[in-house]
């Protein structure tokens, strides 16, 4: 049995990190570069970071921010934000990031996934799913719409069909994240996780909601998550990954520890 990863997220806007709820009302809260080598020498299994408006400003991710975060840490390191081209991955790639992860771009370009996943392989290519809960219709049938720009644009496509799709294309990993629970600390969103998890044979981060370690038990027991993505409970002090990791051991779920 893999062991479940925890992978601390470092949203990113100018350069600086940034946390909000359900992807709106953000505010800095401290230094990318600082908090990721804090997050690796404390037990991260991974860690993740977003330039969120990368994609809405049209422009490419902060490399010179990746570059440093990349110098400090030395555990699987993914990257996203602006990411629209094999050129813009190759660059991240370049830069230190082990791990790419297109989103926006994916959705108005799907086969810039098989293209990552031919010239870098499969294991490089995360996609990011921005998802919002929805009535269900012949349009979504799971009750579930991806959403892209940051949560800016509504695109009308139902998430379970795109995990498939993104499957079929070569993509190593998703990365899902519930709009709806985004930065609540009420929990991830269980139901959605496990539909996802449940109907595609990658890997699935569930992402959103983490309010205590138990939530993170949920998000890979009930949920069926391969890995849970945290950032509040984290970048407010509230736990350390030791602590959380302590928790889940505790609780029968296989994670690495080092102490």
């Amino acid at each position: 049995m893999l062991s479940k990863r925890v992978i601390p997220c470092l949203d990113v806007r100018d350069g600086k990190l940034t946390k909000g709820i359900k992807f709106k009302g953000n505010v800095e809260i401290g230094d990318p570069v600082e908090t990721a080598r804090h997050y690796y020498e404390h037990g991260a299994d991974e860690i993740v970071f977003y330039d969120i408006t990368a994609s809405a400003e049209a422009r490419g991710i902060m490399l010179q921010v990746v570059e440093k975060v990349a110098e400090t840490i030395f555990i699987p390191f993914s990257v996203g934000g602006g990411i629209a081209s094999l050129e813009d991955m190759r660059a991240a790639l370049l830069a230190g990031a082990e791990k790419v992860s297109v989103n926006s771009a994916a959705v108005k370009k799907p086969e810039i996934i098989s293209q990552g996943a031919e010239a870098f392989g499969s294991q490089c290519i995360v996609v990011g799913m921005d998802v919002l809960r929805v009535e269900k219709s012949p349009q979504c049938p799971s009750g579930y719409e991806i959403v892209i720009h940051g949560g800016r644009r509504r695109m009308g496509m139902d998430a379970l069909w795109w995990a498939k799709e993104v499957q079929k294309l070569g993509a190593g990993e998703i990365c899902l994240n519930s709009i709806d629970a985004d930065g609540t600390r009420d929990g991830y969103e269980l139901k959605l996780t496990r539909l996802i998890a449940q109907n595609v044979r990658i890997p699935v981060i569930a992402s959103g909601g983490a309010g205590n370690p138990e939530h993170m038990v949920q998000a890979v027991t009930q949920g069926r998550a391969s890995a849970a993505l945290i950032a509040s409970i984290v970048h407010y002090g509230e736990y350390t990954i030791q602590e959380v990791k302590d928790y889940m051991h505790q609780a029968g779920v296989k994670v690495r520890r080092t102490w």
